[in-house]
């Protein structure tokens, strides 16, 4: 099967692809034939093997996946795609079964054609995919959508309260601003004037454009503010907090569970949320899609395709 890889930390032109053998999937394991997977930000931290932000998170992603060299060499969180292969300990899914989801823990292995993972819900966040979305679609939504549910979830937002979002067209950004609506809050979203009419079309009361309007200075405060890509400082988030007001980022450690993915799928399904995908890009051209990527302007997702026609 084809498979990108890489053997030291740098630039995108460090990945290159490969053919390896097929996996075979565990007693407790399915075979996933990947359709699509992502660029996120996981991915572009293991591949350079730094933070653009923190030296403190840079070390730590070295002591996670290899301090001089990676000791994974394939990439990839997120999937979506068809079981071809189970396990005989399997119960959960079938062959043919469309699914979606992340690999286990730090594993990676997405770009490939071909990925295993264990059913069991507390090693493996897989589930059925969506039906009214297609496999590019969904394989942009497991980190993102599960990012923003569960750090939202920290303010127990209710109907009514003022969020504002910064950072709303990224990958989390967008799904938080669709989740806050959903939960009935009033919703202001914060981006740059390219992303201002994308952020509004995905439930946003108010757009307010960062390069032209300091949100900061205004009168406007909020029940909640959630810093979603990273970069806003929290002192500059409190300064528009309300009195006992939550402010919330995406630095903060997030959980990844089965059951908030099938909450996701749900609201996919009953139309309530969509994925975004900026840009797509074939497999062998994964470099490009993580030079893209790594400009830090994307609006929502970035989608690497995989097509199996040499199958056949």
């Amino acid at each position: 099967m084809k498979a990108i890889v890489y053997a030291k930390y740098g630039s995108p032109e460090v990945l290159h692809m490969i053919e390896t053998d097929k996996p075979v999937p565990k007693d407790n394991e399915i075979l996933v034939r990947v359709s699509a997977t992502t660029v996120s930000s996981g991915t572009l931290w293991a591949r350079s093997g730094k933070h653009p932000d923190s030296k403190i998170f840079t070390f730590a992603i070295r002591l996670m996946f290899g301090l001089r060299k990676p000791r994974k060499k394939n990439l990839g969180y997120e999937f979506s795609g068809e079981v071809e292969a189970v396990g005989k300990d399997v119960a959960l899914f079938r062959i043919n079964d469309k699914v979606f989801g992340t690999t286990t823990g730090l594993k990676f292995g997405a770009y490939a054609e071909y990925l295993c993972l264990p059913e069991d819900r507390k090693q493996g966040v897989v589930a059925i995919k969506p039906e009214n979305i297609s496999h590019d679609e969904a394989a942009a939504v497991p980190c993102g959508a599960m990012a923003a549910l569960y750090v939202l979830r920290k303010a127990n937002i209710s109907k009514g309260q003022k969020v504002l979002i910064y950072g709303a067209s990224g990958s989390v950004g967008t799904y938080a601003v669709q989740l806050a609506s959903c939960f009935g809050s009033d919703v202001t979203a914060v981006c740059s004037s390219s992303n201002l009419e994308l952020v509004a079309s995905l439930g946003a009361h108010k757009v307010i454009d960062y390069t032209k309007e300091d949100f900061t200075g205004t009168p406007d405060t909020y029940d909640v503010v959630f810093d979603a890509v990273g970069k806003l400082s929290r002192s500059s988030g409190k300064k528009v907090l309300k009195k006992n007001g939550c402010y919330l980022s995406i630095k903060s450690p997030t959980s990844e569970k089965t059951e908030n993915l099938l909450y996701i799928k749900e609201l996919i399904e009953t139309g309530k949320i969509r994925p975004v995908i900026d840009r797509s890009y074939p497999l062998e051209h994964t470099a490009e899609a993580h030079a893209y990527s790594d400009g830090g302007h994307k609006k929502g997702n970035v989608v690497i395709t995989i097509d199996h026609k040499s199958d056949k």
